[in-house]
């Protein structure tokens, strides 16, 4: 882990701060680009296939930090059977494809980050934000990304302080995200009540370390 990477807190608007007092957002900012996955890090998602079992897959919504993730996907009416906790899709994928399949450096430490912490990581283009991050609730007729698909309103998205970036567990901007050209990169995690500060920090600085190569 690099000595230098910092975690900090974004903010939560009032409506959600409210009715989910434990919500949290913690973000870094590192200099890396994706690319094509380097050698060492294809091995280190096929040892990761070797260990998730089917048996482990199967119970992996029992663990503490999935859990949570399930039951605040009900209370914010999401039902986790229908649309997948980030951790349980991943565990379907491996099981559909018999191994985690290497795409590029950012997803594959995506994946590795959730498998190995339970808690998902968001990748925005650092250099194309404006001003703090956090979640709030996204007003009707608001754009994705200030130019992508209408919202409907209501729904819970990471923006900052001009427009939201992406929905929670869903769909994120194609023109704040991570683009080939990109050189740094905000990581953020959302903590939901049940999951404790380490493992989203953890989470963070699995995805740094492999961007950076330190990991």
């Amino acid at each position: 882990m690099s000595s230098e990477l910092e975690a900090s807190r974004g903010w939560v608007g009032d409506g959600l701060a409210a009715e989910f007092p434990e919500l949290a957002v913690f973000h870094t900012t590192v200099p890396a680009r994706s690319g094509r996955t380097p050698a060492s890090v294809k091995e280190r998602l096929r040892a990761m296939s070797d260990r998730f079992t089917g048996q482990k897959a199967m119970q992996l919504r029992q663990q503490p930090v999935p859990w949570a993730y399930r039951v605040f996907f009900r209370q914010v009416g999401i039902d986790p059977d229908d649309h997948r906790t980030p951790a349980e899709a991943v565990a379907l994928e491996r099981m559909r494809h018999g191994g985690f399949k290497s795409r590029n450096l950012l997803d594959d430490a995506l994946v590795i980050a959730t498998v190995e912490t339970g808690v998902p990581v968001l990748a925005f283009d650092a250099d194309r934000l404006d001003g703090e991050i956090g979640v709030r609730l996204a007003e009707r007729g608001e754009r994705l990304g200030g130019e992508g698909r209408e919202l409907r309103g209501g729904e819970i998205v990471v923006a900052d302080a001009a427009r939201p970036l992406a929905v929670l567990f869903g769909d994120t901007s194609e023109q704040r995200g991570v683009i080939p050209s990109t050189e740094r990169m905000l990581l953020l995690a959302v903590r939901v009540k049940g999951v404790p500060d380490v493992s989203v920090e953890e989470a963070l600085w699995t995805v740094a370390e492999i961007l950076t190569g330190d990991g």
